[in-house]
């Protein structure tokens, strides 16, 4: 039986609809690939695609998408709500079924060493796949952006696991790595002040106190005039979508402001949302493995 991998690869575009649909043509090019889901959004300028496939289309794929984006973005004319240092961002892949993590991560070193070696581009490895703790976390990789990048690669400790200590001039630098799924998890407020989204955004993150596996930041969604908590739900089992949501109701009162929605972007495993509707519907001695009709029909 084949392996089957997952790779969500982020890219900075989410306003370009001529570079979105190629993007898309690029996805769906490889026979024993599937694309499950792409989505954009404009204020974040940022589009994030879903595929799965077996171990050897996965990687041609992965690579292919990567090469049209360093093709067609251009980092230099590039602006956004969110933090970003590549063309293709981050390119992530994560084990689905009969596949270990082990081997997923062997997996996304080749697909690192050979977008270095054809496209120029420097690598990190991340989460899984980081070659040290401090790069683990993709927003310390991140930080400086596309801007800083220049400098940060002079730093000693900065060094790129695969490629010299030089950004590609319009692709910028790219994370690859292995993970286990996350759900990229979105509060809207009915406020236009980013500097509430911002304290409320500090208040559940990880990394500032807040909860060990929660990554947020604040953004501004400029076409909606709404300010945003953006978060990366990195254990959704360990941390589930409502503690977060209620905590961000809960710290927003203070500030005589309310939840006006959520999101999901890209794909969410669906016990994540289950264990939602099990909270706010109160269900009694629910069983999510013996309850839910698709888990019978699935298998």
């Amino acid at each position: 039986m084949a392996k089957i991998v997952e790779c969500i690869p982020n890219f900075s575009e989410g306003q370009n609809e001529t570079v979105i649909n190629g993007l898309v043509e690029t996805a769906k090019s490889v026979p024993g690939a599937t694309l499950l889901d792409h989505s954009s959004d404009a204020s974040h300028n940022r589009s994030v695609f879903t595929l799965v496939g077996d171990e050897e289309a996965i990687q041609e794929v992965a690579f292919q998408l990567v090469k049209y984006a360093a093709e067609h973005i251009d980092m230099t004319k590039h602006t956004g709500e969110h933090p970003r240092m590549g063309a293709t961002d981050v390119l992530p892949f994560v084990p689905i079924k009969d596949i270990s993590v082990e081997e997923t991560v062997e997996l996304s070193k080749k697909v690192a060493e050979r977008i270095n070696k054809e496209l120029a581009i420097p690598i990190f490895l991340y989460e899984d796949s980081a070659t040290s703790k401090e790069r683990k976390n993709l927003a310390k990789i991140r930080k400086g952006q596309f801007e800083g990048m220049p400098e940060k690669l002079k730093e000693e400790e900065w060094a790129p696991d695969y490629g010299e200590r030089k950004i590609h001039p319009t692709a910028g630098v790219t994370a690859v790595g292995a993970r286990m799924p996350l759900v990229a998890f979105n509060v809207n407020l009915d406020t236009d002040d980013l500097a509430i989204a911002k304290r409320i955004a500090k208040i559940v993150r990880g990394s500032s106190g807040g909860y060990k596996y929660c990554k947020a930041i604040g953004v501004m969604l400029e076409d909606r005039h709404v300010a945003q908590v953006s978060m990366n739900m990195v254990n959704y089992e360990k941390l589930p979508l409502y503690r977060v949501m209620e905590t961000i109701r809960f710290e927003a009162k203070r500030y005589g402001v309310n939840i006006i929605g959520s999101e999901v972007i890209g794909l969410t495993p669906a016990k994540a949302l289950i264990d939602c509707a099990d909270y706010y519907l109160g269900i009694e001695d629910f069983d999510y493995h013996k309850q839910v009709l698709e888990n019978h029909l699935l298998g």
